[in-house]
């Protein structure tokens, strides 16, 4: 059993709660610029005294509404201003936040709004108030009291419903709530079963942000830092960077749509980003087959091998100079377009929720854009470690963070204790006592190392561990990580337990493949080229890439290419795209059995 802890390195606050951070700055910082939000073609700046103001304000019709201390409300929203206002004057009405993915099934809506006992429920527009209805109609939501929405005003409806509530009794309310109270029900993105509430505490988020914030400083403490969120702030990830920037002052904007993102990262020029590990995935895709397309793709394939290769170098801190010198000259030809598609200003990246892999973390480090990446679960508030400015080693997700231990099980699960992991699930003893241990250990499920230095690399899940016909036991994650990477391939999923050897299972990227397809002359309809020899070729380039991470018994033997898309919205990916393998195995029992017949 191996075990690493990084010593406490500043004191926590054991009184107060999140809305502390909102009052000083509205106090303290009051013309200091905290949000820059989208009216129309434009952005506007919002300074920490209005935002108070307006928290204030919502907080106020809240509490008229009847919302009490601990009751929760839920928001079903896109990623907007908006969503931290409603976030920041539920926990000022001394209320819990649950938030729901604006992309959620009304099925779904009706088990978080039942399961947590919302009193109400804040909704972005039309179509998510049509969800609420049908959840309404087929559940027993009975404490469900209250529905808004926001295209109908909900935030000025708020407003002025609260304008006799005196500003002693929401003090009173905002004050109401300790670190040990619970600040939000975040409930499980369900790869497996109905989703569960992590009860995360005002205690959490402060520990977390605490050592995050002052860890992170070159992010978020400096004169023009800034970040645009366009992850789903129902996710822990988005959360606890908008919390963070709420408590450091650093300038936040909001993107609710992906397709402007290109456009808005322009506008706002941030100087940090997030993302899931499939973003920097698709903006090296869709970079290299537009090069591809424009006849440049040696000069793209070229650049991107000079920039890992400067990377790895610069570990070793003397670069050598004809790779300086090539360096230099693809920067001016190859990775300043890149940078300038991320606004210009962006030094920074965090990324989390599944590995990134080496080869792009050294691409984007060679282009000039440090990838942070980090690990951490909705039950942990996020971080548990995390790769800093100044400690990066990639291809691992960085040290334990401040106050927080690691240790390897015998069976190789990675345990971790801290002040961040969650105060259990809500209503649900059993799963909570699964979880973590009398020693306060909590059991992640993945499985992975920790190095001499501290370090931990994750090698895959605990209960997708595959277990070939001759014992061998195989990581699924190392080679499909390695499969998307290839521009060609959206999706695949590795199987082969109990059988003979590996295969796998491949979705085609629908966004590159059309450029694919024009150089080779073909059409674009990919449905009708699924077995052509030239697009089976291509995918079997990338299986034999991904192959070489691993030992001959491990490697993918036999792979088959689907017509068909894995989506949210089929039913396949969580809303952090992460593959629901019992849902793709279900449904494609056929192809596998196919691919062993013989």
């Amino acid at each position: 059993m191996r075990e690493y802890a990084s010593p406490l390195s500043i004191t926590i606050p054991s009184t107060g709660n999140l809305t502390d951070d909102v009052v000083t700055n509205g106090r303290d910082f009051a013309d200091t610029v905290v949000f820059s939000r989208r009216t129309g073609d434009e952005w506007s700046d919002v300074t920490a005294a209005e935002f108070l103001d307006e928290v204030q304000a919502v907080a106020k019709g809240l509490v008229a509404a009847g919302v009490e201390v601990g009751h929760r409300v839920a928001i079903l929203s896109k990623t907007r201003y908006e969503w931290t206002l409603l976030d920041y004057a539920i926990w000022f009405a001394g209320a819990v936040t649950v938030p729901i993915y604006e992309t959620s099934s009304a099925e779904q809506i009706g088990w978080i709004l039942q399961d947590s006992g919302a009193r109400a429920i804040v909704a972005e527009g039309p179509d998510h108030l049509a969800r609420v209805r049908e959840a309404r109609r087929s559940g027993d939501l009975a404490e469900l009291q209250h529905v808004w929405s926001l295209q109908d005003n909900a935030v000025d409806v708020l407003g002025r419903l609260g304008s006799d509530i005196s500003d002693d009794v929401l003090e009173q309310r905002r004050t109401a709530a300790s670190p040990q109270d619970v600040a939000t029900l975040i409930y499980t993105s369900g790869t497996t079963g109905k989703p569960k509430g992590c009860m995360l505490t005002h205690g959490n988020f402060m520990f977390e942000l605490g050592v995050a914030v002052d860890e992170l400083a070159d992010l978020f403490d400096t004169d023009d830092a800034s970040t645009l969120l366009f992850l789903p702030l129902a996710h822990v990830f988005a959360r606890i960077i908008q919390v963070g920037c709420v408590k450091s002052r650093a300038k936040m904007g909001h993107s609710a749509d992906i397709k402007n993102l290109v456009t808005d990262l322009g506008e706002f020029k941030p100087t940090f980003i997030l993302a899931v590990p499939r973003v920097f995935e698709k903006v090296f895709n869709s970079a290299s087959q537009r090069a591809t397309a424009d006849g440049r793709g040696k000069i793209f394939d070229r650049a991107a091998d000079v920039a890992i290769a400067w990377s790895r170098a610069s570990d070793g801190k003397r670069v050598p100079v004809r790779l300086r010198a090539q360096h230099a000259l693809f920067d001016r030809l190859v990775y300043g377009k890149l940078r300038q598609a991320l606004g210009g200003s962006c030094a920074y990246a965090i990324s989390g929720g599944a590995p990134l892999g080496d080869r792009l973390g050294h691409f984007y480090r060679g282009i000039g854009l440090t990838v942070l990446e980090g690990y951490g679960l909705t039950e942990t508030t996020a971080a548990l470690s995390a790769n800093l400015p100044d400690a990066t080693k990639i291809g691992t997700v960085g040290r334990p963070l401040p106050g927080t231990s690691v240790r390897v099980a015998d069976d190789g699960e990675l345990l971790f204790r801290g002040g961040q992991v969650f105060a259990g699930y809500w209503r649900n003893d059993e799963a909570t006592t699964e979880a973590v241990d009398r020693d306060g250990w909590f059991h992640t499920g993945d499985v992975g190392e920790v190095d001499d230095e501290g370090f931990v690399r994750i090698t895959g899940r605990k209960k997708e561990i595959l277990v070939t016909a001759g014992g061998k036991n195989v990581a699924p994650a190392v080679l499909e990580d390695r499969l998307r990477a290839h521009a060609l391939i959206d999706q695949c999923l590795v199987v082969g337990d109990g059988q003979p050897f590996i295969g796998a299972l491949v979705t085609i990227d629908r966004e590159t493949f059309p450029a694919w397809a024009e150089q080779h002359g073909k059409t674009a309809d990919l449905d009708t080229l699924i077995d052509d020899p030239d697009l089976v070729a291509a995918v079997q380039e990338a299986v034999d890439e991904a192959n070489k991470a691993v030992s001959k018994a491990e490697s993918i033997r036999k792979f088959t290419i689907l017509p068909g898309e894995w989506t949210e919205e089929g039913g396949q990916l969580t809303p952090s795209l992460k593959l629901k393998r019992r849902v793709v195995m279900r449904e494609s029992r056929e192809e596998i059995e196919a691919l062993y017949l013989g």
